[in-house]
């Protein structure tokens, strides 16, 4: 599927592309989107399934990152991906047994597990819908989601004797084009006696709850109290029936105090919050439930470090580089949150490199000043990111730039000048004096090869009298 020209949007040539190895790079998905060499257009590679690439994010896209060399480029791509109306409405389940006694008064509220859509936006927006009977009707509160879950509310009382049994459909409807339902069945047994419920003190409990406290931290003490008397007023806690197995593996409930205890790891990057509904039921018989929900906010703690990535290493650096050139690429993340996630970066000190933001937590190492291989040949560069906890976290990354040596020494002789005695009449061929020179340079930038300035010495040459060897330097 086409997506966009990117070669064109990015201002490129295609005729670059190739020759610059043009290549796209994805943090999460690289799999996902693929350019045409040929022509510069991004298209779909694999099947894009938004639920599972971002969940209920309101927002959801692919960074890409797009590298060219010769220079190095780097360009930041971000691809929408927009949600269809692709999932239905869900239930926890397809049926859902409801136990009422006949004496419930009229307006008595029974709470109903939502159903849950994976889409976004208006496709996830539901509605609901209460098949035709002469008992219940449906209460939608407009942030039950928030605060508390549907329910049933009884509009004309229940007669066991007349209908021990009453079977309705919950049916909802999302907000797309075309739209998608879900349905329910409900069961409810209507039941005699024990016509008092327990009832919580508050409906919705909010709580705030450090990340990482130790098994056996207090969450909250809850208390419902019943009305009637000896085993029907006993009250006993309990999660409810249809609480989460990951809530269950986090929290314990004690069913006589009411106390809800730590079990598990909090860790806030797991889940920033939880929605604990409870029950609690009497000892009588038919038991009766009352309910509440507690809304457990996680609060972060700066538990996790930063971690640096660095990629694209443009190795070694000509020591006749002009400042500006980028040496490497590098990325940082923390996943805690606020200023416990909000990352900065250092390097160190007395170097002639910088770092240079190109992107939100993404920046490149770029050369900042000259550089002398003769001087130093070699830097350890040592980039430190630090987040904006109290205490701070941080993590070290070491970029080992090499320095290419460019041929800017001449050679240097130990003395400018040489006076050399030699007798007469030697034999051609006699050895009679050595010069030596250094270069400074390495590799062959650094060989040195000898040789006289011409000149006339009386009637003849100078190279007529002496010579000298181009390599060790004796004449």
């Amino acid at each position: 599927t086409f997506v966009g020209r990117i070669a064109q949007d990015l201002g490129l040539e295609l005729t670059e592309l190739v020759p610059r190895l043009f290549r796209v790079a994805s943090k999460d998905r690289g799999d996902l989107l693929e350019v045409n060499l040929q022509n510069g257009i991004l298209f779909v590679n694999s099947r894009i399934d938004r639920e599972e690439l971002c969940g209920r994010s309101a927002e959801c896209s692919i960074h890409l990152e797009v590298i060219v060399d010769r220079p190095l480029q780097v360009f930041h791509v971000e691809v929408e991906v927009k949600d269809i109306n692709d999932n239905p409405p869900m239930f926890p389940a397809t049926q859902k047994a409801l136990f009422i006694l006949e004496s419930r008064l009229l307006d008595s509220r029974f709470p109903l597990e939502g159903a849950s859509d994976a889409d976004v936006g208006s496709n996830a927006l539901l509605t609901y819908r209460l098949s035709t009977n002469e008992h219940f009707s449906l209460d939608v509160p407009p942030n039950h989601k928030q605060v508390k879950p549907l329910g049933l509310v009884l509009r004309k009382p229940l007669d066991r004797e007349e209908a021990a049994e009453i079977r309705l459909l919950l049916t909802a409807t999302d907000g797309g084009k075309p739209e998608l339902t879900g349905t329910v069945q409900l069961l409810i047994t209507v039941l005699d006696v024990n016509d008092n419920a327990p009832v919580f003190d508050r409906s919705l409990y909010n709580v705030k709850l450090p990340e990482n406290v130790p098994n056996g931290t207090l969450v909250i003490k809850v208390n419902a109290s019943d009305l009637d008397e000896g085993v029907n007023g006993d009250v006993m806690y309990s999660f409810s029936s249809d609480v989460s197995s990951n809530i269950k593996s986090k929290f314990h409930m004690d069913t006589v105090s009411g106390e809800i205890t730590v079990i598990g790891i909090i860790d806030f990057e797991e889940s920033k919050a939880y929605k604990i509904p409870l029950e609690a039921r009497d000892k009588g018989f038919p038991q009766l439930p009352g309910h509440c929900t507690i809304l457990v906010e996680v609060v972060d703690a700066n538990d996790n470090a930063p971690q640096l990535t660095v990629s694209s290493l443009s190795l070694p650096v000509s020591e006749d580089s002009q400042p500006g050139r980028v040496v490497t690429l590098i990325s940082v993340f923390d996943r805690d949150s606020g200023a416990n996630g909000q990352v900065t970066c250092s390097l160190t000190p007395h170097i002639p490199f910088k770092l240079v933001s190109t992107f939100k937590n993404y920046y490149s190492l770029v050369l900042d000043s000259a550089l002398d291989r003769e001087t130093i040949a070699n830097y350890d560069v040592i980039v430190t990111a630090r987040d904006g906890g109290s205490p701070s976290l941080w993590a070290t990354a070491s970029v080992s730039v090499e320095v290419a040596d460019v041929n800017d020494n001449a050679p240097l002789f130990a003395q400018p000048e040489y006076t050399v005695f030699v007798k007469e009449n030697n034999p051609p061929g006699a050895h009679i004096f050595t010069v030596s020179a250094m270069d400074a340079d390495a590799q062959e930038n650094a060989l040195v090869s000898y040789s006289l300035v011409e000149r006339r010495v009386g009637e003849r040459l100078l190279s007529s009298y002496v010579s000298v060897h181009a390599e060790s330097g004796k004449g």
